[in-house]
């Protein structure tokens, strides 16, 4: 209670009451015993610092082999968990900036994102500017970093999303007028996404996009023919992409060709079976040792799996759940303050972390085609870090607007 004394103390000293949200009067909030009056969600505060802290450990246990074992990465065991450390400051700092940005500003700015994001994913298929990573070019080198303009897709679609449903609202039951110029939007997107390739985000970015439209109103006749239309095209881009093909092989059946298009995924189940109840220890994982290809990004859970076992599977499953439980609670919260954009971009983050957790779980534990996506919030990824701080900087801002507005005062 001391050192919460002190801390309260030093930041009233540094800032008055009536400055920006971020200031002793938050702090003191957060502070306080439970039961008592916050400013801010603190399921949401502490389900995401469990995943960020939790990621950070899972990430360096995964990855310091590959650091170690490799001349690339200077044989520094801590290489990768220097980096991601360094992402996740910048990640926060970053939050901290963004959560003084109301959510009309961000409304005025939804357009103007969205069409930067666009540009990011024009300039990244530039021969010679992006960059090509195993067959793939996702990433602008920006000196000691690389920045992938997908994760931050994903951000803008969420707030351009809402921004274009919150103008259309009277126009959702119409598909030329309300459906047709996203669908058009999102199609010229998908097409990018495809071109780099990385359907993974453009599977994530169309559910956000159709997610957020179908909670803006949309006509359930037209988003069930969005539904077989989708499904119709993703099983047509399936069909004639042999790497896809391949890989749905390789999920149906990974053991009948272990070492080639089943590799990862006979690995990551291999994973998950050492793992059993209480896991074989942290640090202790076999799969880590160059078997399981992208342990610290793509297969992190198995990792978690493996050295945590059923009991931190479940953790992490049960954070995410609580993470995004709460993200649909503070947008309810906002609809029925009728706040309609907060609302559906409360919602929108919710359905990104959802879906992209799921896919990735999902690939982890083999009942989804292997696909590279990373688990938000934990895996390694510098854009990913970021596009998910500023995330749930904007998620608490829609809440503490909330709470203002319910306190009488003005968000």
């Amino acid at each position: 209670m001391k050192f919460a004394a002190s801390l309260s103390g030093l930041f009233s000293r540094a800032s008055s009451d009536s400055a920006a949200p971020v200031t002793s009067r938050a702090v003191n909030r957060l502070l306080q015993p439970l039961g008592q009056p916050r400013e801010l969600d603190p399921w949401l505060i502490w389900s995401a610092a469990a995943l960020l802290l939790l990621g950070l450990i899972m990430v360096f246990s995964a990855s310091i082999a590959t650091a170690e074992g490799s001349r690339m990465f200077g044989h520094q065991p801590a290489y990768f968990l220097i980096r991601h450390a360094v992402f996740l400051a910048i990640g926060v700092i970053a939050g901290v900036v963004v959560f003084q940005i109301p959510m009309r500003a961000w409304q005025e700015m939804a357009p103007w994102l969205f069409i930067a994001g666009v540009v990011l994913l024009l300039v990244v298929l530039i021969p010679g500017i992006g960059r090509d990573v195993n067959g793939a070019r996702r990433w602008l080198p920006l000196g000691v970093v690389n920045l992938q303009p997908s994760e931050l897709m994903k951000l803008f679609a969420a707030l351009y999303a809402a921004d274009y449903t919150t103008r259309k609202l009277p126009l959702m039951g119409s598909f030329k007028q309300g459906f047709a110029p996203m669908a058009a939007v999102i199609l010229f997107v998908g097409f990018l996404l495809l071109k780099e390739p990385d359907f993974g985000a453009f599977v994530v970015i169309t559910a956000i996009a159709f997610g957020v439209l179908f909670l803006g109103g949309i006509s359930v006749r037209l988003f069930v023919l969005l539904a077989v239309v989708a499904t119709i095209g993703f099983v047509l881009l399936i069909t004639f992409s042999e790497y896809r093909r391949q890989r749905i092989l390789g999920f149906m059946d990974p053991w009948q060709d272990a070492y080639g298009k089943g590799y990862q995924l006979s690995h990551a189940l291999i994973a998950f079976g050492r793992g059993e109840w209480f896991g074989v220890g942290l640090g202790g994982s076999i799969e880590k040792l160059f078997y399981l290809p992208e342990a610290h990004t793509d297969f992190l859970l198995a990792v978690i799996a493996e050295e945590l076992g059923f009991t931190g599977v479940f953790l992490v499953v049960l954070l995410f759940a609580i993470l995004i439980q709460r993200a649909f609670a503070i947008g309810k919260q906002a609809v029925t303050l009728e706040r309609t954009y907060a609302a559906l971009v409360a919602q929108g983050i919710g359905i990104w972390i959802g879906v992209q957790s799921f896919i990735n779980m999902g690939v982890n534990m083999g009942l989804l085609p292997t696909k590279g996506l990373t688990l938000p919030l934990m895996s390694f990824g510098g854009s990913g870090i970021l596009a998910n701080c500023v995330a749930l900087a904007i998620l608490l801002r829609i809440d503490w607007e909330n709470r203002q507005i319910m306190r009488g005062g003005n968000a």
